[in-house]
């Protein structure tokens, strides 16, 4: 027999922790090697994770509504075989007993490990970061660190004029009728996540109106043929999805993630669509992966796929992370069009509005009806231009408007 601890894995994209929603084993317990173990959720949604190997539980880490920090023990099995044992992490127990992260003080010259948001507000208020002690992953600076030396009084760089420190905001005092909902699980996830972005990507957006005429006529086709088949339908979400990869690769700069720790724009090489989905817990954007490989039929397929399994929380790791590009569908929701908050680390996001029949005047300066619809992009403007982002959206657009551009690049 040998003991094997596992250590909640790398997420990706900069997150480093996740709340515990639910233990699906507790200590005793015989696992076979993929069975679920717990549900945890990150900030793009609640995902299930498997047992990696066959062994008897000996002790789960943290309990539900508690924080999992990456690279921290899950989970400890103890194996059947002579499997080798993983190394332990090194994790400091507070005064309740539960694992809590080491503080550090960072020795002089060296990097303090912080955000750019925390950075911004330390700097707002004349802090030293070298001097704050992080409470996060590997010593690092987080905004509640910050916020709990406003508190205190503040340390000071030098030279800089101290501020008044921030007093706690005063809890809003309710009246008869009122109803508290508290911010919490993936809805809060979701609201610290959009604060990030929109609080570090300057952005701005651009709208089109695009007549999808061709498009829906064409859609209609080739759903006749498929019911004739008794295939499924296919949405419009797929076309959106081939238009965006044409436009890609005349502007492949769009299709990338920005390094928030080095300043630098990681162009992708590969294409990876997030389509946001609603669910009950909230927005969730799971990842159509390779998108510029996979044709209509299972571009459909895979969507549809994914949609389901957000909404019954079984969407995997894998299925949630690196996306290049997203897109956020409206439908028939109503409303002439949104502007989108950028998916954070990604640069640009594309938002689907309803389609709707209107006159409109056409070449011959004719009144006609036209199945009308418009687009809108938000791009982060510290690295797409407003220039660039036009001439991407009129790329998609042009592709939008005559759908046939797809089947001649298919062919």
């Amino acid at each position: 027999m040998s003991i094997y601890e596992f250590k909640l894995p790398d997420i990706g994209e900069g997150v480093v922790e996740g709340e515990i929603v639910k233990w699906l084993v507790k200590e005793g317990d015989l696992l076979k090697e993929d069975q679920p173990m717990v549900e945890v959720m990150t900030d793009k949604a609640t995902v299930t994770i498997p047992s990696p190997k066959k062994g008897k539980v000996l002790k789960t880490h943290g309990k539900e509504g508690e924080i999992a920090l990456v690279h921290h023990p899950l989970v400890t099995l103890e194996l059947e075989g002579g499997a080798p044992a993983a190394a332990s992490a090194v994790v400091v127990s507070n005064s309740n007993g539960h694992a809590a992260p080491v503080m550090r003080e960072a020795p002089a010259g060296a990097k303090v490990l912080a955000t750019p948001v925390t950075r911004r507000m330390a700097s707002e208020h004349g802090l030293n970061l070298a001097s704050i002690m992080g409470s996060g992953p590997q010593g690092r600076v987080t905004k509640a660190d910050v916020e709990a030396t406003l508190r205190e009084g503040g340390v000071l760089a030098p030279g800089v004029m101290a501020r008044a420190p921030m007093a706690p905001s005063a809890p809003l005092q309710s009246s008869q009728g009122d109803q508290r909902i508290a911010l919490k699980g993936l809805r809060k996830k979701i609201a610290e996540k959009m604060v990030k972005a929109k609080f570090t990507a300057p952005h701005y957006t651009f709208v089109e109106e695009v007549d999808v005429t061709p498009l829906v006529d064409m859609r209609n086709r080739m759903n006749v043929a498929l019911g004739e088949a008794g295939l499924p339908k296919i949405s419009f979400l797929p076309f959106l999805c081939k238009a965006l990869v044409g436009a890609f690769k005349q502007f492949p700069q769009v299709n990338a993630n920005m390094d928030e720790a080095t300043q630098e724009l990681i162009v992708r090489g590969d294409i990876h669509i997030g389509i946001a989905a609603s669910t009950d817990e909230g927005l969730t954007v799971p990842v159509v992966r390779h998108a510029d490989r996979l044709t209509l039929k299972q571009l459909s397929e895979e969507i549809l796929r994914l949609g389901n399994a957000a909404r019954e929380r079984k969407l995997k790791m894998e299925e949630l992370t690196n996306g290049t590009f997203t897109i956020t569908s409206l439908g028939q929701t109503g409303g002439l069009f949104a502007t989108p908050i950028i998916n954070h680390p990604e640069v640009a996001i594309m938002g689907v509005h309803r389609m709707r029949k209107r006159p409109v005047v056409n070449e011959k300066d004719e009144i006609v009806v036209r199945q009308m619809m418009y687009l809108s992009f938000s791009f982060d403007h510290r690295v797409i231009d407003g220039a660039v982002g036009a001439d991407f959206a009129y790329a998609v657009i042009k592709t939008v408007s005559n759908p046939d551009l797809l089947m001649l690049e298919m062919a």
